[in-house]
C-alpha cells in the first residue's frame, strides 16, 4: 500500500472542498440547528446524546440538535470542513493536524487532558513478537491519521525504526479487530473502548501504550463560521461536556451501565475503558499545543504531510 499517496489523496480532497465551508447553509448569521458529528469512542457526547441533555439545554435557546456518526476522526473533520456538520466531538490529537495542513476552517473549542494508556499496540498472547523492535517486517493495522497512527510512529522511533520498517494496513476499528482475530495482521494499534474490548474478549498482550510516548489528548472542534455565528451554542456544549466528564469519573458504574447497551459492550468492559480516559474537559491555549507540533513534525518527517504546519497557529474558542 502506498501510504503517502493515500494520505495525499485525502489532503487534496480536503483542499478541493475547503471553499465549500464558507458557503455552508450554517454560515448564516443565526443558525437554529447544530449538527454534531461523533465517533463510537466519543464518550461524553454519547452520554449527552443518550440522556437528551443538549436537546433540553439548547431547546431553551430555540436550537435543534441533530446527530451524525462517523467511523473515525478524519472523515469527521472532513465533514466539518465542508459544512456537513457544525461541531465535532472529540477526535485524537493527530486528526486536526491533517485538517490544518489542508487549510480547513476549524476552531478548537475544548480539549480533554491526556489519557496515554487509553491507546496501545497489542499482539496475540502467544505471538513471538516480544518488543517493538520485533515489529520489523511485520504487518501492523491502525486507523489512518488516528492517535494510534502517531503512537506507532513514536514507538517505532524509540526502537530505532520508522513506518517504512513495517507493513502498514489502514483499518477502521471494526475491520482492524476482524483482521487481528483472523491473524491477517501481526499487531494492532487501537484505542478505547475497542482496546478494552479486545483485552477482555481475546488473549492479547500489550507491547506498549502511550505512556512516555504519546499523551493522547482529544480535541473538540467547530467550524470557524459556526463558532463565530453561535458562540452561545458552543459555550453551552462545552459546559455540558465539562459537567458530563465529571459525572462519568464520579459515577463509573452508572456511566458504564448507560453506555454499555449503546456501545454493544458489557458494563465491565466500558468501565475498564473509562478508567483510562481523563474526561477532564478544559479550554485550549495555543501555547499548550506543543505536542501537536511534535505530531505534525513526525508526520512531515514520514512524508505524510505535504508541508510543515504551525500547529499552534489555530483559532481557539
Amino acid at each position: 500500500m502506498n501510504t503517502r499517496r493515500s494520505i495525499r489523496r485525502t489532503l487534496l480532497a480536503l483542499l478541493a472542498l475547503a471553499p465549500l465551508a464558507t458557503t455552508s447553509v450554517h454560515a448564516q448569521k443565526t443558525p437554529d440547528t447544530v449538527r454534531i458529528g461523533y465517533q463510537k469512542s466519543s464518550t461524553l457526547i454519547t452520554v449527552l446524546k443518550t440522556r437528551g441533555t443538549l436537546e433540553q439545554k439548547l431547546g431553551a435557546l430555540g436550537v435543534k440538535v441533530t446527530w451524525h456518526e462517523f467511523a473515525s476522526g478524519l472523515p469527521l473533520l472532513e465533514a466539518l470542513n465542508v459544512g456537513a456538520v457544525d461541531v465535532s466531538a472529540d477526535v485524537a490529537d493527530t486528526v486536526p493536524v491533517f485538517a490544518q495542513a489542508a487549510g480547513a476552517q476549524l476552531t478548537y473549542i475544548a480539549q480533554e487532558a491526556p489519557s496515554p494508556s487509553a491507546q496501545a499496540i497489542v499482539v496475540k498472547a502467544d505471538s513471538p513478537i516480544k518488543t517493538i523492535a520485533d515489529l520489523r517486517g511485520k504487518r501492523v493495522g491502525f486507523a489512518k491519521a488516528a492517535g494510534a497512527h502517531y503512537l506507532l510512529i513514536a514507538a517505532l522511533e524509540k526502537a530505532g525504526l520508522s513506518l517504512k520498517d513495517v507493513q502498514q494496513a489502514y483499518l477502521a476499528p471494526a475491520d482492524g479487530r476482524a483482521a487481528f482475530e483472523r491473524n491477517a495482521i501481526d499487531a494492532w494499534v487501537i484505542w478505547d473502548p475497542f482496546l478494552a474490548a479486545v483485552e477482555r474478549q481475546s488473549k492479547v498482550r500489550v507491547l506498549a501504550d502511550g505512556r512516555n510516548l504519546a499523551d493522547y489528548q482529544r480535541y473538540y472542534l467547530a467550524s470557524t463560521p459556526f463558532a463565530k455565528a453561535r458562540p452561545d451554542i458552543v459555550k453551552t456544549i462545552v459546559t455540558s461536556l465539562q459537567e458530563t466528564g465529571k459525572w462519568v469519573k464520579q459515577s463509573p458504574q452508572e456511566a458504564a451501565a448507560l453506555l454499555a447497551p449503546v456501545w454493544g459492550l458489557d458494563a465491565a468492559t466500558v468501565e475498564q475503558a473509562n478508567a483510562r480516559r481523563s474526561y477532564l474537559v478544559r479550554s485550549v491555549a495555543p501555547n499548550g499545543l506543543g505536542e501537536q507540533q511534535k505530531i505534525a513534525d513526525a508526520f512531515l518527517g514520514e512524508g505524510l504531510l505535504p508541508k510543515r504546519v504551525d500547529a499552534t497557529n489555530v483559532p481557539v474558542f
